[in-house]
């Protein structure tokens, strides 16, 4: 039976070998969903802001830009919406995070990013201190309760990740983008 041939033997039987690497994938897909919540994972991107270090999930984030020379003021908006970037052909406001959350503004630095948030009805850039790259961590390691920030965001935050001392606050970006106050841009 073909539970046992190694894949070598099934080389000039394509539609066998492909239906043994089918099975096969498809085994280990089920063994991996199996897993219990102490061995998931969840993913997310660390940054920073204001000295502290906040996460953000990994599928709330489309991706990490460097600041662009120049951004294109929009009339009539609040001081924190920095303007709007052409990111291959698409208009991408440009939002200071920490200002916005009233909590200053970002200085540009060489380490200042833009976090675009990956949300399918409201495009947002958000201009943060720095990203410090993908941190992960059991989801056996979450906690509903976040610290205490600097940073006034704690309507935003959707608990923290704890790994011994450290915690590590999670940031909504689903929530900021769709709070009123975030889409009420015009000043």
């Amino acid at each position: 039976m073909l539970d046992t041939l190694p894949l070598k033997a099934l080389r000039d039987q394509p539609f066998d070998l492909l239906a043994e690497l089918e099975r096969r994938g498809r085994a280990v897909s089920a063994q991996v969903a199996d897993d219990s919540p102490a061995t998931r994972e969840w993913v997310g991107i660390a940054l920073r802001m204001a000295g502290e270090t906040y996460l953000v999930a990994r599928d709330e984030t489309r991706e990490v830009l460097s600041v662009p020379p120049t951004l294109t003021r929009v009339p009539g908006a609040r001081p924190w919406l920095r303007g709007i970037a052409n990111v291959r052909g698409q208009i991408l406001p440009v939002l200071d995070l920490r200002q916005f959350l009233g909590s200053g503004t970002t200085a540009p630095t060489r380490s200042t990013r833009i976090v675009v948030v990956n949300h399918r009805e409201i495009p947002a850039g958000l201009l943060v201190d720095e990203v410090l790259g993908f941190r992960r961590f059991a989801e056996s390691e979450f906690s509903g309760d976040a610290p205490p920030t600097v940073v006034r965001c704690d309507r935003f935050l959707a608990g923290a990740f704890r790994r011994g001392a450290e915690h590590w606050p999670v940031l909504s970006l689903r929530t900021l983008v769709e709070s009123p106050s975030f889409q009420d841009a015009a000043a």
